[in-house]
C-alpha cells in the first residue's frame, strides 16, 4: 500500500550524516557499550555468555518485569517488547484500526501518528494543539470532532517537537472524555522520564485508562536508540491482540539487544540523572540565545530533548532550513516536516559547545544574510 512520503526522516537521511552542527539530535549522547557497563558495573563474562537464539518471544521475564516497574499497578501481562517505539506504536495501529474507522490525531507530532492510521484505511482528523495555549489541547476542539465512529485519539506525551507535558488533570479530562465514547487512547511516551522539573506530571495514559495504551522505548530516555528496544503498555486483553499481530512481523527482538536493555533499566536512575543534566544544560544555552533575539521566540519545553522554535521573519521553513546548511553545514528540522510552517524543531541535548557554537554561526547567517535579502 501506498503511504505518505515521512517528511522527518526523509529529511533525516538526506542531510544529517553530512552536517557538522547537527541541531536535529533528540538522544542524549548515546552511550558506547564500554560507556554503559562502566557506569553500571556490568560484569563483561556475563554478557559474552548471552546465546544468540530468539529469546523470549514477547521479551524476557526479567525485561517485561523491569519495564511494568515503570507504570502503576502493572504487571508483566501488561507488556509486550517491540522494535522501538515505531515498532510499538505500528502493532498498535495493525491490531486496533480498520478501514472506516475515524481516529484523532493531535499535531504537532511524529508523522507514523496519522500517516499509517490513514494508510491503513481510517478517517484521520487532525487536533491542532495551540501555541497560545503553551502547545496544549483545546478540549472544546476535540469533543467536536468526536463521532460515534471515532476509534482512538492519538497523542504523545511529552510533545515532539515542543516539549509540553499534559497535566494530571489534563491526561483525566481527557480519560473521561474517551471514556464517555468507549474510545482508546493511545500516548506515545518515548520522552517519559524526561522531566524538567519534579513538579510536572509523569503518569502514564496507561496508569489511568483501561483503554489507554502507553508505547515508549529506551531510545531518549536511556540513550539506547541503537539497540531498538521498545515497548507496549495496556490491559491484557489489548497485549493479548498486540501479541497475535506481532507474530507476523517482530516474532522476538534481539536477545543482546533484551539484556542491554535490563542493564538500563536497572540502572534508571543512574542514567537518567545523566542525561538530564546534559538536557538541562543544553536548554540554558538555547534559552539564552532566544532571549538574545527579536526573530525568532519558543514556548519553553517542559520536558524531552526537543524545542519548537518560532521565527517571525517571511521566509518558508524549509527553505531556510535548506540555504542554511548550504552555507553553513548547521542542521535545523523545518516546521513543515509538523504540517506548521514558520517553526523550526532543534535538540539540545547533545554536545554542548556544538550547539553554542552552532546558534552562534546561526545568528551570524541570520543577521547577514536576511539584511542582504531585504527580508523581515
Amino acid at each position: 500500500m501506498k503511504i505518505d512520503t515521512f517528511k522527518t526522516e526523509e529529511w533525516m537521511n538526506k542531510y544529517e550524516k553530512y552536517a557538522k552542527y547537527d541541531m536535529t539530535c533528540t538522544c542524549v549522547n548515546s552511550f558506547s557499550l564500554e560507556e554503559l557497563f562502566k557506569l553500571t558495573e556490568t560484569d563483561l563474562s556475563d554478557f559474552l555468555k548471552t546465546t544468540l537464539d530468539y529469546g523470549d518471544i514477547t521479551g524476557s521475564d526479567e525485561l517485561k518485569r523491569l519495564i511494568s516497574g515503570l507504570y502503576l499497578n502493572k504487571t508483566p501481562d501488561n507488556v509486550t517488547v517491540t522494535i522501538g517505539t515505531i515498532g510499538a506504536n505500528q502493532l498498535v495501529y495493525l491490531s486496533l484500526l480498520e478501514k472506516g474507522d475515524e481516529v484523532i490525531c493531535v499535531i504537532p507530532t511524529y508523522q507514523q501518528h496519522y500517516s499509517v492510521p490513514k494508510q491503513l484505511g481510517a478517517e484521520v482528523k487532525l487536533l491542532k494543539l495551540k501555541e497560545e495555549l503553551n502547545w496544549h489541547i483545546d478540549f472544546d476542539e476535540l469533543k467536536n470532532l468526536i463521532t460515534d465512529k471515532t476509534k482512538m485519539i492519538i497523542l504523545n506525551n511529552p510533545n515532539n517537537p515542543t516539549g509540553s507535558v499534559m497535566s494530571y488533570d489534563e491526561l483525566h479530562e481527557l480519560t473521561a472524555i474517551a471514556d464517555k465514547y468507549g474510545i482508546y487512547v493511545l500516548c506515545d511516551e518515548v520522552y517519559k522520564g524526561l522531566n524538567h522539573y519534579e513538579t510536572d506530571n509523569k503518569i502514564s495514559i496507561a496508569d489511568i485508562y483501561d483503554r489507554g495504551i502507553s508505547t515508549s522505548s529506551l531510545s531518549k530516555t536511556y540513550s539506547l536508540a541503537g539497540i531498538r528496544v521498545g515497548y507496549v503498555v495496556s490491559n491484557k486483553a489489548i497485549i493479548d491482540e498486540i501479541n497475535h499481530q506481532r507474530q507476523y512481523n517482530t516474532i522476538s527482538v534481539s536477545r543482546i539487544d533484551d539484556y542491554i536493555a535490563c542493564i538500563a533499566l536497572r540502572n534508571g536512575d543512574k542514567i537518567i540523572k545523566r542525561n538530564l543534566k546534559t538536557i538541562l544544560e543544553g536548554k540554558k544555552v538555547l534559552m539564552e540565545w532566544i532571549n538574545s533575539r527579536d526573530d525568532f521566540s519558543v514556548v519553553e519545553p517542559k520536558a524531552g530533548t526537543t524545542a519548537f522554535l518560532k521565527y517571525n521573519f517571511n521566509m518558508n521553513s524549509t527553505e531556510f532550513s535548506e540555504q542554511l546548511f548550504k552555507d553553513t553545514s548547521i542542521l535545523f528540522l523545518p516546521g513543515e516536516a509538523f504540517e506548521f510552517d514558520k517553526h523550526l524543531r532543534i535538540g539540545y541535548c547533545g554536545d554542548i559547545e556544538n550547539l553554542r557554537e552552532g546558534l552562534n554561526i546561526t545568528s551570524n547567517w541570520l543577521d547577514k544574510n536576511l539584511k542582504t535579502a531585504g527580508i523581515n
